[in-house]
């Protein structure tokens, strides 16, 4: 068995400097994936730019707006999604709180047709911001693996989730976590073998170096199988505060010649999907 790694572009469409980088950075070889928001009014030529270079965006189900952007609105609208006004809220704590699993489920099938209508073949989804997981309030994972399931799509989760959480989870997640991935499993929902991505600020990082080192140190320790590594690159002025100089960082290091010459010497294959 060998090494293989998908690089993903995340957030596709969230505003025209994300997008301008990720269309660029798809051009010239440097990431293998990138998944889409299909909620941003941007969603449509966003997704047409890189299908011009031979690129299927994945569905980056999204459920929640964000911060120091105009708001998004549901495709379905449904109830516990949304804030009075009609549009998602831009903390996760607040859907987690009190998004119904009916509702989750209804607005990913909403744009997963979105995108079918406009003739993706999707193979992939996942979750922007982590909110099917669990993490910031309830889980949907069950209900998504099982909508992955009936819709022949591979879904985001890993099977070894140290690296992604930077060690061993507490009991109760880990047990969470063995029975999700026994369900995708059971249901044959693709799942890739670990992922992995930034999580610091640019305040705990220090540095663009100390940003290259982790990616080059995650690199080293891929296991065997398919894994995945998800970066959010973008240009420092396209998102607000210091989580900006985190994408563009990100975006450094996918062009820099040390980033390609540690794939190449640690014989890590670059593919476009964890379920090819």
């Amino acid at each position: 068995m060998s090494r293989r790694v998908v690089i993903t572009a995340d957030d596709l469409a969230r505003e025209p400097g994300t997008t301008e980088v990720i269309v660029a950075l798809l051009a010239d070889g440097h990431v293998s994936a990138t998944t889409l928001i299909c909620l941003s009014p941007a969603a449509e030529q966003a997704a047409d730019q890189v299908r011009r270079l031979g690129v299927v965006p994945r569905l980056h189900v999204t459920l929640t707006s964000e911060r120091g952007l105009p708001r998004w609105r549901p495709l379905d609208g449904a109830a516990s999604l949304v804030d009075p006004d009609g549009s998602l809220s831009d903390d996760p704590m607040v859907l987690g709180a009190r998004g119904e699993a009916q509702d989750v489920i209804r607005e990913a099938e909403a744009q997963l047709a979105w995108m079918r209508d406009r003739g993706y073949a999707l193979e992939a989804a996942d979750s922007h911001a982590g909110t099917l997981y669990g993490l910031h309030g309830r889980s949907w994972l069950a209900e998504a693996l099982e909508w992955c399931a009936r819709h022949g799509l591979a879904f985001r989760l890993p099977r070894d989730p140290e690296p992604y959480i930077g060690g061993p989870l507490p009991p109760q997640l880990a047990t969470a976590h063995q029975r999700a991935v026994a369900l995708a499993d059971a249901l044959g929902v693709p799942i890739p073998q670990t992922i992995a991505t930034n999580r610091r600020s640019a305040r705990e990082l220090g540095s663009y170096e100390r940003l290259r080192d982790d990616y080059l140190r995650r690199l080293a320790a891929l296991p065997e199988g398919t894994s995945e590594l998800f970066l959010h690159p973008s240009r420092e002025d396209a998102v607000t505060g210091p989580d900006g100089i985190v994408r563009t960082w990100e975006t450094r290091l996918l062009r820099d010649p040390a980033w390609h010459a540690a794939l190449e010497s640690e014989g890590v294959e670059v593919v476009a999907g964890w379920w090819t």
